[in-house]
C-alpha cells in the first residue's frame, strides 16, 4: 500500500523533476518530507511568491519544470502572482497546493478555496486528480503541457483526503516519463519567401527574442548574424543569444534602427509594449514583418506580418540561413544603413560614456553600472529589476552567453529578483559551480522579497546581491530633504507616494548571519567591495551603493512605454 504523499514523490521524480521550491505547511508537512526521502531537493522560502519565481527561472534555464509547493488558501493565493507572471513570460512551472480535506468543503474548512477554479486563469492546465491512484498520470499530464508548445504554468490540487489516501499499488496509474518536447519544423515555402524579402530590403533588421534563448537556438542564430552581416537587436532576455559585445548589435542605436527598419525578422520576439506594438511612431507605417514563433495564436498579434512562420527558432533560422547563404546574400558593411547605425550607435555610445565618466558624489546609474561592468565576469548570470535600475543596467551591463539575463519580463513584475537568483545559483552549482550569479536591484525592488537572503544563507547560494539605492520609486529624496519633507505635516499627506525613507542602510541585513555588508558612496567603495564579495562562496554578498536620488537616464527622444495607436 502507498499513500497520496509518497505516490506523488515517486511520480514527480518519476518524471525527472528535482528541484522543490515552497513553504511548508497544513497539509502538505509529510508530502514535503516524502519528497527528500525519495531523493528531491527542497527549498524552503519565506515567501510563497519568491519560491513560484524561483521555480519559473529554474524552468526557463533548464527546460524542466521546478514544483512549487505550497499550502492550502493563502499560500495559493501568494503563488498565484508567481503563476500569471510564468505564464505571461512562457516560462515552464508546476505548482502544487494543498487544499483542505473534501468533506470540509462547503462547511467552512480552514483555509476552504476553490483553488482549481481561482489558478485555472493563471496556467495551462489545472485539476485535482479524483483519487490518489491516478496522481500519476496527472503529474505527467500536468509536466507534458507545461513543457510542450508555448510553456507556462501547470496546477494540481491535492486535498488532504488525496494525500493520505491508501492505495494498493497494483491499483496505481502506470505511466512513462514525458519525452521531451517535439520540435516543430517550418514551411519550406515560407522560409523562401522570408529569404526573398530580405533579399530585397533597404535596412533589414533582425530582433532576438527570448523565445530564441528559450529554444535553445544561439548556434542558428550566431550562424545567421555572422554569415549574412545583418545587423540585430536583443529583446532584454534575448541578451547573449548572439553577444551583446558583438559589432553587428546596434542596441545603442535601438530607437533608430527601429524606426528607419523596412524589414524586420522577429526571431522569438513578440510585439508587445517591449517592443512598442510594432506601430508608429515607433516603427515605419509600411515596415514589413517576417516573424517566427512556436506559438501559431501569436502570428500577426498587433500588426500583420508580411511573413509569418509557425516553426521552432532554431529549425527555422538554420533554413533560412541556408537559403540566404545560397544566395550569397549579405548587408555590405559600406551599405548606408550600416553607416547611419554605426553613426547613431557612435553618438549614443558617446552619450552614456560621458556620463560614466562622472565619478563625483553621489554617483548616477551609468557611473555605477560601468565601474560594475568593469569587473564582472564575461559568464555571470545577471538577474536584475527595478525602474531605471534594470532599464539603464541593460544596456550597460552586457551578457554575451544565452540565458544569462534574467530580470522582470514580459509582465514588468517586481519582487523577482532575489527568486531568480537563487534559481540561477542552483543551476550553476549543478553544471558550472564557478560561475557567478550578479543580482542587480532596485532599493524599491529589493523590498518586496529581501527576506530571501537568509534563504540564500540557508542553502549556503553564492549570490552577490547589489542594491542601487536612490531612496525611492523612479527617485527619492536626500537625508536632510526627506526629514524637512516628513516634519512639515502628516507622513500621509505630505511624503510623495514615489519616496522611500532616506540612506537606509540595507547592507545591515548581513549582520543577521555575522557578516559584514557593504556600503558604498564611491567609485572606490564599488570596487572594493566587488573585490571581496568575488571571494565568498558560501554563500550570499550584499553590497548596498547610495546614488544620486534624482539620477535619471539620459534624455530619450520617446518614453519607454509608447502608447499604443489603433
Amino acid at each position: 500500500m502507498k499513500n497520496g504523499n509518497l505516490i506523488t514523490a515517486e511520480a514527480l521524480k518519476e518524471q525527472g523533476l528535482t528541484y522543490v521550491f515552497g513553504i511548508m505547511g497544513h497539509p502538505v508537512i509529510d508530502l514535503a518530507l516524502t519528497m527528500q526521502s525519495v531523493g528531491m531537493q527542497y527549498l524552503g522560502f519565506r515567501n510563497e511568491q519568491a519560491a513560484c519565481y524561483a521555480a519559473q527561472a529554474y524552468g526557463y534555464l533548464t527546460r524542466k519544470p521546478a514544483v512549487v509547493l505550497c499550502v492550502s488558501g493563502p499560500g495559493l493565493l501568494h503563488v498565484i502572482g508567481g503563476m500569471a507572471n510564468a505564464q505571461v513570460n512562457c516560462w515552464p512551472v508546476l505548482v502544487l497546493g494543498g487544499s483542505c480535506p473534501e468533506d470540509h468543503e462547503g462547511i467552512g474548512g480552514f483555509q476552504e478555496w476553490p483553488q482549481v477554479e481561482a489558478s485555472r486563469p493563471y496556467c495551462k492546465y489545472a485539476a485535482r486528480p479524483p483519487s490518489a491512484a491516478l496522481i500519476p498520470l496527472h503529474v505527467e499530464k500536468a509536466v507534458r503541457l507545461a513543457t510542450y508548445g508555448r510553456p507556462g504554468a501547470a496546477y494540481l490540487d491535492l486535498s488532504a483526503t488525496l494525500l493520505k489516501q491508501n492505495v494498493d499499488e497494483s491499483k496505481i496509474a502506470k505511466v512513462l516519463p514525458c519525452p521531451p518536447a517535439p520540435l516543430s519544423y517550418p514551411d519550406a515555402k515560407l522560409i523562401e519567401r522570408a529569404a526573398n524579402l530580405l533579399i530585397k530590403a533597404k535596412k533589414p533588421l533582425v530582433i532576438v527574442g527570448k523565445g530564441a534563448a528559450y529554444g535553445r537556438a544561439e548556434d542558428q542564430v550566431r550562424e545567421l548574424i555572422y554569415s549574412t552581416d545583418v545587423p540585430f537587436l536583443p529583446t532584454p532576455m534575448g541578451k547573449g543569444v548572439v553577444p551583446d559585445t558583438d559589432e553587428r548589435c546596434v542596441s545603442s542605436a535601438r530607437t533608430y534602427a527601429l524606426q528607419h527598419s523596412d524589414v524586420i525578422l522577429l526571431l522569438g520576439a513578440r510585439l508587445n509594449w517591449m517592443l512598442h506594438f510594432g506601430r508608429p511612431p515607433r516603427f515605419q507605417n509600411d515596415v514589413k514583418v517576417i516573424q517566427i514563433d512556436l506559438c501559431a495564436e501569436e502570428l500577426h498579434n498587433s500588426v500583420p506580418s508580411a511573413v509569418a512562420i509557425q516553426s521552432d527558432i532554431a529549425p527555422a533560422t538554420e533554413y533560412l540561413a541556408n537559403a540566404l547563404r545560397s544566395r550569397k546574400w549579405h548587408v555590405n558593411r559600406n551599405h548606408p544603413w550600416w553607416k547611419e547605425l554605426v553613426a547613431k550607435t557612435e553618438q549614443n555610445k558617446q552619450s552614456v560614456h560621458q556620463m560614466s565618466m562622472d565619478t563625483s558624489v553621489p554617483l548616477n546609474y551609468y557611473t555605477v553600472f560601468k565601474h560594475i561592468q568593469d569587473v564582472l565576469p564575461k559568464d555571470c548570470i545577471i538577474c536584475s529589476e527595478g525602474a531605471n535600475t534594470m532599464d539603464i543596467g541593460r544596456t550597460i551591463l552586457l551578457n554575451n552567453l544565452p540565458r544569462h539575463r534574467l530580470d522582470a519580463g514580459t509582465f514588468g513584475t517586481m519582487g523577482v529578483g532575489l527568486g531568480f537568483a537563487i534559481a540561477a545559483a542552483l543551476y550553476c552549482k549543478d553544471n558550472a559551480p564557478k560561475k557567478r550569479v550578479i543580482c542587480v536591484e532596485g532599493d524599491s525592488a529589493f523590498g518586496f522579497s529581501g527576506m530571501e537572503i537568509e534563504t540564500m544563507f540557508r542553502y549556503k547560494l553564492p549570490v552577490i546581491i547589489i542594491i542601487v539605492n536612490n531612496n525611492g520609486i523612479y527617485g527619492g529624496f536626500d537625508q536632510e530633504t526627506f526629514k524637512q519633507i516628513q516634519a512639515s505635516g502628516d507622513p500621509t499627506q505630505v511624503t510623495p507616494p514615489f519616496s522611500l525613507t532616506a540612506n537606509i542602510h540595507y547592507e545591515k541585513l548581513m549582520e543577521m548571519f555575522d557578516k559584514k555588508g557593504y556600503f558604498c558612496t564611491t567609485v572606490e567603495d564599488i570596487q572594493q567591495a566587488l573585490k571581496l564579495s568575488f571571494k565568498v562562496f558560501d554563500g550570499p554578498s550584499l553590497i548596498n551603493i547610495m546614488i544620486n536620488p534624482q539620477a535619471d537616464r539620459k534624455t530619450q527622444q520617446f518614453n519607454w512605454l509608447t502608447e499604443s495607436k489603433l
